[in-house]
């Protein structure tokens, strides 16, 4: 069961970076489902990565430059995982009329006018949202750990909907427990809490940011296409990123 366990918590790095595993990985779908407990842990290591960098660079730099060496080194080292999520929902949702149509469109791996408006509005609001913060390595620490709760919110109360023979994320998506839900949201609650002693507000701001973006977005995406899928989580992410950076 351990041994199982650490299999699901590397399989989670492999899946939301590019970040080698380093032990042998058993794969199966169940594992894939189990993995996605451990996003917000995920996210925390790479906020400690981004926090560190950004601590390191500031000795040479200014902060606003180091900021945007950080969100360089995001996009790397995720293989702009989330980002694209955003673009292809944004070009989905905005050009498609029809259910059938946004999803073929989310399928295409070109990216359209809608998907770039929206790639780079995000990517400058969080670079100014970061700078507005109290501290900024803080924010960068916390942020990608709180917002990986949204996914699993959508992932837990809403149907999957896509081609399952070409989703990357179908495993990650089927038979999600809510239990190990649970779990997740216990673990980031007790960051928000322990942190909120350095970033009053934060853990107002994380409740907020996840049950607004999960609320809203889910509910859009129930509308447009009658669930889920792989890239509205990634956008959910994003999106939950810039209202949590909003309200820090």
């Amino acid at each position: 069961m351990r041994s199982r366990e650490w299999q699901a918590f590397w399989l989670s790095i492999g899946f939301l970076t590019r970040i080698p595993m380093l032990v042998r990985i058993d794969y199966s779908q169940k594992l894939m489902n189990q993995c996605s407990m451990y996003f917000p842990l995920v996210g925390l290591l790479l906020g400690a990565l981004y926090a560190g960098l950004f601590t390191l660079l500031s000795l040479a730099w200014s902060p606003l430059a180091c900021v945007l060496l950080v969100m360089c080194f995001h996009l790397f080292i995720t293989g702009a995982f989330h980002e694209d999520g955003l673009a292809d929902s944004v070009d989905a949702l905005g050009g498609g009329y029809t259910v059938e149509k946004r999803l073929e469109i989310m399928k295409d791996s070109r990216i359209g006018t809608y998907g770039t408006v929206a790639l780079v509005m995000a990517l400058g609001l969080k670079a100014a949202l970061l700078m507005d913060t109290q501290s900024i390595w803080l924010a960068l620490l916390l942020v990608p750990a709180i917002s990986r709760v949204t996914p699993l919110l959508l992932m837990a109360f809403m149907p999957y909907v896509t081609d399952p023979d070409k989703s990357k994320s179908k495993p990650v998506a089927e038979a999600f427990s809510r239990r190990r839900l649970m779990v997740s949201c216990a673990f980031t609650a007790l960051i928000a809490l322990v942190f909120s002693f350095w970033l009053p507000g934060l853990w107002l701001a994380a409740l907020t940011a996840i049950i607004t973006v999960a609320l809203l977005w889910g509910w859009y995406l129930q509308r447009q296409l009658g669930g889920y899928t792989g890239d509205a989580l990634g956008a959910s992410v994003v999106f939950c990123e810039l209202v949590l950076l909003l309200g820090v």
